[in-house]
């Protein structure tokens, strides 16, 4: 479960987050959504460590253990995925190369052993065809070249392929056309489990279509203000965000 008490942050010395409050139970699937700068993207990048960021106060544990003492690297291992809204690229690192040392330092980190060659290329083969992704693209750099379609889509492949328990996604489907979110979704749905838990931050229902929530969050500046079911996703399609403020930080 992953548990946010009186979270604040700031970023050279700009308050974002003003006391959020969340809880996030294995086996669902939770989306935020909310006016442009209300904190959402800052949220995700808190769980995944990023340094530009300081939480100046509140907690923040997954499966009880206190996430803001972990360096990155220590939360991938502990089961955190963040899957940019903007991918990066990375010229001179072949795809490939990239997957197989993510996955083989996971398996290192939990004393298994590191996957051959051949049960490399089954493993990735077999997820990459689910996301319309050839093996072709994956002898490129990692995302360079890519369509934004198909960095979405490498992202959820590194999802697939490393299985981690607490997925963060910002603004996934941010870009895309109908068919890469229809390709994209069906690979998140694919992962849902009792032991794995989904953050989701979205501007628009859409995505919601594809991928259901269990709770739907409101956020305005840098707080939870409104929680409901999958419903309040729709209503918020309708009515929009004016009746939240744009008094974001």
């Amino acid at each position: 479960m992953l548990e946010i008490r009186n979270l604040h942050a700031e970023i050279d010395g700009k308050e974002i987050l003003r006391g959020l409050d969340l809880t996030v139970p294995k086996g669902e699937i939770h989306a935020i959504m909310g006016p442009n700068g209300s904190g959402k993207s800052t949220l995700a990048y808190i769980l995944a460590g990023k340094d530009d960021y300081e939480v100046t106060e509140g907690t923040v544990t997954w499966n009880g253990e206190n996430l803001l003492e972990m360096d990155p690297d220590e939360r991938a291992k502990a089961g955190v995925f963040l899957a940019f809204q903007y991918p990066m690229e990375i010229p001179g690192v072949a795809s490939m190369t990239f997957l197989r040392t993510a996955i083989n330092a996971h398996r290192k980190s939990r004393g298994e052993a590191e996957l051959t060659t051949p049960e490399f290329i089954r493993l990735v083969k077999d997820k990459a065809e689910t996301l319309n992704i050839s093996m072709d693209m994956l002898k490129r750099p990692v995302n360079v070249g890519f369509s934004g379609g198909e960095k979405k889509r490498h992202e959820i492949l590194q999802m697939a392929l490393l299985q981690p328990s607490l997925c963060v996604l910002d603004e996934t489907d941010s870009g895309l056309d109908i068919d890469a979110v229809r390709i994209v979704s069906e690979g998140v749905n694919a992962l849902r489990s009792p032991e794995r838990a989904f953050l989701m931050i979205t501007h628009y229902q859409r995505l919601l279509d594809y991928i259901v929530p269990d709770k739907v969050h409101v956020m305005s500046a840098g707080r939870i203000v409104r929680s409901g079911g999958k419903d309040l996703a729709l209503e918020l399609e309708k009515s929009g965000y004016a009746g939240y403020g744009a008094d974001a930080a």
